[in-house]
Parts: C-alpha cells; structure tokens; sequence
C-alpha cells in the first residue's frame, strides 16, 4: 500500500522562470563567443608577427569603475529586498553612473591606444584589443539599459522585496558583464 502511495506522488520537479533560463541561455553565448574570441588570440600570437605595447591604464581604472558599480548594484538590490526605496534607488542611480564613467574610460583607453600607435587596423594584436573591449562595450550598454530599466521601475514603486524577478535578472547580468571584463583585462594582462 506503501508503494502505490509514493506513485501518485508526482516528482518534484527542478523549474526556473522562463526568463531568467533564457538570461542565462544569452550569458553562455556570450561566453562561448568570448572563449572563442580570446582562443583566436592565443593562436593568432603564435604565429608571430605579434606587435608588443603597453595596456593602457585606463583598462585598471575601468576594473575598479566596473566592480565598484557591481557593489552598488547589489547594495541597491540587498535595500529593495528590506523596501528601503532610498537604497534602492540611490544604489542603481550610482550603479549606471558608474556603468556610464566604465564606457567613458574605455574611451580613454582608445585614445591611449592611438597614442601608443596602436589601431584597429594593422597589426592582429591591436585588432583583438578592439575587438574585446568593443564587443564587450556593446554588451555593457544593454546592461546600461537594462539598469535604467530597473530604475524606471523602481520609480514606479514596481521593484520591491515581493517584486524582485527582473531585478535579480539584472543583477545577475552586470556581475556577468563585470566578471567578463576582469577576465578580459588579466587575460589581456598576461598575454600581451
């Protein structure tokens, strides 16, 4: 009698927002297309020909703009889930700020390519260096709007501590887009 009990049971089952599935679906793209990204470069560098330069220092300033956004983010993440609407939306304001300052250094650090003589065309190593920070700008401005979506929502009192879905999404995705840069700054670091 004890058997037929447990097969009615139905299994539980393992289940994720639908959203937050293809979230994470797009982030496994994006690193599959950086592995492939920096796996050219590693090739590319060994076949010589392979143009030598400094980084540019606003690459270091970026790390610390890009990792102190994702701490503000995640304050302001941690004040929506206590409803403390002042955190909230002092922390995403100084999140896309921040997020906002990271593409204006790595605009700097073109200019300091340039003056290095290092361009997008020409030597491989200076193309990939654009390449990476380029593709990975591009994806850091959907962050950036992603974050301003959030903040309109929390304006709209529609992000609080019962309300957290595509918060957590966005959060999820600027420690990724943070994550994503650090690697390609020492992975740039250590095979330039």
């Amino acid at each position: 009698m004890e058997n037929t009990m447990q097969l009615d049971q139905p299994k539980p089952t393992l289940s994720m927002n639908p959203k937050k599935f293809a979230l994470w679906l797009f982030i496994v793209t994006v690193v599959m297309v950086f592995a492939a990204l920096t796996s050219a470069y590693i090739v590319k560098q060994s076949e010589g020909n392979w143009l030598d330069f400094e980084l540019p220092s606003a690459f270091f300033i970026s790390s610390v703009i890009i990792v102190l956004s994702s701490i503000a983010l995640h304050w302001s993440y941690y004040a929506a889930r206590k409803d403390n609407l002042f955190g909230l939306k002092a922390g995403l304001i100084l999140s896309l700020t921040l997020g906002l300052l990271f593409l204006v250094a790595q605009y700097i650090s073109w200019v300091q390519l340039v003056e290095r003589n290092v361009y997008f065309v020409g030597n491989p190593s200076g193309s990939f260096i654009y390449v990476f920070t380029g593709l990975h700008g591009a994806h850091l401005v959907s962050g950036l709007i992603f974050i301003f979506v959030i903040i309109y929502k929390a304006f709209r009192l529609k992000i609080h501590s019962r309300s957290l879905t595509s918060f957590e999404m966005c959060l999820t995705y600027w420690h990724f887009l943070g994550a994503l840069w650090l690697y390609l700054y020492i992975f740039m670091m250590i095979n330039h």
